[in-house]
């Protein structure tokens, strides 16, 4: 068995440990907050709960298996409340729809817009669950390097088919719906992955498939519960876990990684599984040249710009999970990825928790997480344009219909430099590399690094971000440090 040191305790990072302990090794995991979770993060402030990161749980499976490696499982650990609608969606012209958990509600809802939509809806979920079933055997199954790698797990060419690679997100959308709203919609599943719906593959479609077929679930006490449940859990099975310790580089003897150095003092390992991002891995813990010149190479995720509101009085018509449609959404990619400046007229996501569980507020108010989508990178001084960006979004959140004049209690704002700094994510890309180009997904840094005993974990890595796949990422490193023998 080996000695195993994880440098940072993100969801991915904590799926491994889970893992490898359980498979018999010995296993340290350095974090350099004081918490678990990474960006599976929660924040409180007068009275009000914030989830600061993921805010949605989708293929709880994948996390009950993770926890069944400790004898344990979801329904043992959390109260988990399915979503119903899943999102409120809201547009310019003063119609809104609500995806429901019965797909049958959800498009009788939609043939009230025009006869024909609700069927058009249902055949873009069925196309996108064909897609699911490949992807989850072929793409998910495993380290992924390079399309033949792909291919390879594929049972016929009708599988290449089904993964819908070849056109983007929008084309996809725009041969299936006639109403620009429904295009919308569906283009919105491009941000999943910090990415444009016109260069992210149509594979993506798979999401709203999963989210309708497996449930849009909270977890009652807000979604850090996970981050705390995969810790303690992680901890039950002998994991140690030191929060607060940076770990300042990654130890190698030739060819091998021989441990890492923490808070100043050197930890000898057989592995080490790195769960953070990968430009921060190849350019300071382990500086390799030819690895950062590959992940720079690689499309960049985009960030966002965040405002906690801690709101007094209930607004009517707010779901737990709000999208608010500009009258011009290709503009937003135009901003995003072209001009990598801040968002003229952004499309606006509002999660409000305490509609589903009221003790994420204090009485008769609201906790609003208000996300829109920002660029990487750039040239933006977000410490000087912040405060005049959060006035634009509360007018342009006005203009729509949420008017929060006279209602802010409570405020704080997150940058996407703020995001770089928390999470020495590079450039505050949230999910490290994007989805954008048919290459994307094999351009992301792979789950084995360049010298031996060394792997990655986590949403710069294959498969990529979100809950599941973070927690996907653990089991495929957990397999692979088995088939190397460590």
């Amino acid at each position: 068995m080996a000695d195993v040191v994880v440098v940072g305790a993100g969801v991915g990072g904590l799926a491994a440990a889970i893992r490898l302990r359980a498979a018999g090794h010995a296993v340290q995991v350095f974090e350099r907050n004081e918490v678990v979770g990474g960006k599976l993060a929660t924040r409180r402030f007068d009275g009000f709960t914030f989830e600061t990161g993921p805010s949605l749980l989708t293929l709880p499976r994948v996390f009950d298996d993770l926890l069944a490696v400790a004898g344990t499982s979801l329904a043992d650990e959390l109260d988990l409340v399915r979503l119903d609608p899943v999102c409120r969606y809201r547009f310019t012209d003063g119609s809104a729809f609500d995806v429901r958990a019965d797909p049958a509600h959800t498009a009788a809802e939609l043939d009230a817009w025009s006869s024909g939509a609700g069927a058009g809806w249902r055949r873009f979920l069925d196309r996108g669950a064909r897609t699911w079933e490949v992807a989850e055997r072929t793409f998910f199954a495993g380290p992924m390097g390079s399309p033949l790698r792909l291919v390879g797990r594929m049972r016929s060419p009708l599988d290449l088919v089904a993964i819908d690679s070849m056109v983007s997100l929008d084309q996809r959308a725009r041969s299936t719906f006639d109403d620009p709203r429904l295009v919308a919609w569906a283009d919105r599943y491009a941000t999943y992955s910090g990415s444009s719906p016109t260069a992210a593959p149509a594979t993506l479609a798979c999401i709203p498939a999963i989210e309708q077929d497996e449930g849009a679930w909270y977890v009652r006490g807000g979604l850090g519960r996970l981050a705390e449940v995969l810790g303690d859990v992680a901890g039950r099975l002998g994991v140690g876990i030191t929060c607060g310790v940076d770990v300042e580089r990654i130890v190698r003897h030739g060819r091998r990684v021989v441990g890492v150095q923490a808070g100043g003092v050197d930890h000898p390992a057989d592995v080490v599984v790195v769960n953070a991002d990968a430009h921060h891995l190849y350019a300071d813990l382990l500086p390799h040249r030819r690895a950062l010149a590959r992940v720079d190479r690689a499309p960049r995720s985009s960030s966002g710009f965040v405002l906690l509101l801690g709101v007094d009085g209930l607004t009517d018509r707010l779901a737990h999970h709000n999208v608010s449609f500009p009258a011009d959404y290709a503009a937003e990619f135009t901003d995003l990825f072209e001009r990598r400046a801040p968002v003229l007229d952004p499309a606006v996501y509002v999660c409000c928790s305490a509609v589903t569980d009221p003790a994420q507020a204090p009485d008769g108010c609201e906790n609003w997480f208000v996300l829109v989508n920002a660029p990487s990178g750039g040239s933006t001084d977000w410490a000087r344009e912040a405060p005049g960006y959060r006035d634009h979004l509360l007018e342009v959140m006005a203009r729509r219909g949420w008017d929060l004049t006279g209602r802010i209690r409570s405020e704080e704002v997150i940058t996407p430099a703020d995001i770089a700094s928390r999470y020495r994510a590079h450039g505050g890309a949230i999910y490290g590399t994007s989805s954008n180009g048919r290459a994307a997904a094999f351009l992301r840094p792979g789950n084995r690094g360049p010298l031996r005993g060394l792997y990655l974990v986590g949403g710069s890595s294959h498969p990529g971000g979100g809950l599941p796949l973070v927690a996907i990422s653990g089991r495929i490193v957990a397999d692979l440090v088995a088939a190397d023998g460590a």
